[in-house]
């Protein structure tokens, strides 16, 4: 909602405009080697039955059932079928396989029993591979026992990814399982990056008393190589808005565009103006959060998204996991990752009349979260022992300890 007498929404409606605002980068092929952390777009379909045959689950001796229920307790292993080879023979009454975990059970047997069930006995005529067998145990005898049968996971042409999704190790491993060497991938973002302000300065340069270093750049970078997305471009302009105006020609164009300060009320503060004078159109400005209310949102003639985010780091920080990731996700066709409510471990006050987020780090069985220290959202730590962005509701007043709060994770 819009606060009363004020311009400020609320932080779910931002993340909703933002949201609304999502569409595809495209989509591409490459080598399975390139897809690790990428986004799976597309169905992914089974090239084949799996198990592709009936496959033993155990170490241990196939048989058929029917001599089981004929009351033989006796049997000659015939042969040993190790993981990817063929029987040489068929089995006949009172004769079995011993069978290694993961091998294809042939169609002569219907069950596998464990080697742990049966008691071996000796050996037949010098020179002969039989064995007898004497089998224990209580276990109720059925058929396909300790087998998992043909098909009984997919069936040839089922779909086994049928939404985008990251791929992570499962799905590494389960499109390998499938013969695929390429997958189909979202498009990365085309990314630029600008910071502003006449006191920064790059790491390495030489600094005044009066100057800070550009962590901004750096952390939002680095934040980006997260999601797998490296910049298409980045800079720095002072605070003059002839120079911003300049600088952004070569940037409008990008599929997401993030500038770190100049959006707040102060007289160097020429961010939202230049933005509009160069044909964005403004979504919204200020959210009554805390850090980042001065935030700014808007959309190039092009279709893309142009992130306003305040100078303070931390303030950098929560924009992006509430609002940048989620565009970007959204994009990708991924769902929002939604928060999760946990306690807290200690109370804590409540310092502002606006929605409020603080570092947090989430621990301990069962889980809790405790509070990082952060000196304002201009301290250079970043929360940085926090594996965890955590709401303070403005409703709220003071959190007693035990108190169930939002969390939204940075993991």
């Amino acid at each position: 909602m819009i606060r009363e007498g004020t311009d400020m929404i609320d932080y779910r409606q931002a993340q909703q405009i933002v949201l609304a605002q999502a569409r595809s980068f495209g989509k591409e092929e490459v080598r399975l080697a390139e897809a690790f952390g990428r986004v799976l777009v597309g169905p992914v379909y089974a090239d084949r039955d799996y198990p592709p045959f009936h496959r033993a689950t155990m170490d241990g001796y196939a048989l058929h059932h029917d001599d089981l229920e004929g009351g033989i307790r006796r049997f000659r292993v015939v042969e040993t079928i190790f993981a990817g080879a063929r029987p040489v023979r068929s089995i006949r009454n009172s004769e079995c396989y011993k069978i290694m975990t993961g091998a294809a059970v042939p169609g002569d047997a219907d069950m596998v029993i464990r080697r742990e069930d049966v008691k071996e006995g000796g050996r037949g005529q010098e020179g002969s591979p039989e064995i007898e067998l004497n089998l224990v145990g209580g276990e109720p005898w059925r058929s396909f026992l300790n087998i998992a049968r043909q098909g009984e996971d997919l069936r040839v042409g089922d779909p086994v990814i049928d939404r985008p999704c990251r791929c992570e190790p499962a799905v590494m491993g389960l499109l390998a399982t499938l013969g695929r060497t390429t997958a189909t991938v979202a498009s990365l973002p085309r990314v630029s990056l600008l910071t502003t302000g006449n006191e920064v300065v790059e790491p390495g340069e030489p600094v005044s008393a009066v100057q800070i270093r550009n962590s901004n750049r750096w952390m939002l970078e680095a934040a980006l190589r997260k999601e797998g997305i490296g910049l298409a471009g980045c800079g720095h302009v002072a605070d003059d808005p002839g120079l911003l105006k300049e600088t952004l020609r070569g940037s409008l164009s990008s599929d997401i565009l993030i500038l770190t300060g100049g959006v707040s009320a102060g007289d160097a503060d020429h961010v939202p103006s230049v933005l509009e004078e160069s044909g964005v159109k403004k979504l919204f400005h200020k959210i009554a959060m805390r850090p980042g209310k001065p935030t700014w949102c808007g959309v190039t003639p092009g279709g893309g998204i142009v992130f306003g985010l305040p100078g303070n780091p931390f303030s950098g920080l929560v924009n992006f996991v509430l609002l940048i990731a989620p565009y970007i996700h959204a994009c990708w066709g991924l769902g929002a990752p939604a928060p999760v409510g946990l306690p807290l471990s200690v109370a804590r006050a409540s310092r502002t009349s606006l929605d409020e987020f603080f570092p947090v780090r989430l621990q301990g069985s069962p889980a809790r979260l405790t509070p990082v220290l952060l000196n304002g959202s201009g301290d250079i730590r970043l929360g940085m022992q926090a594996n965890a962005l955590a709401l303070h509701p403005s409703d709220s007043g003071d959190l007693p300890a035990g108190a169930e709060v939002t969390c939204y994770s940075f993991v």
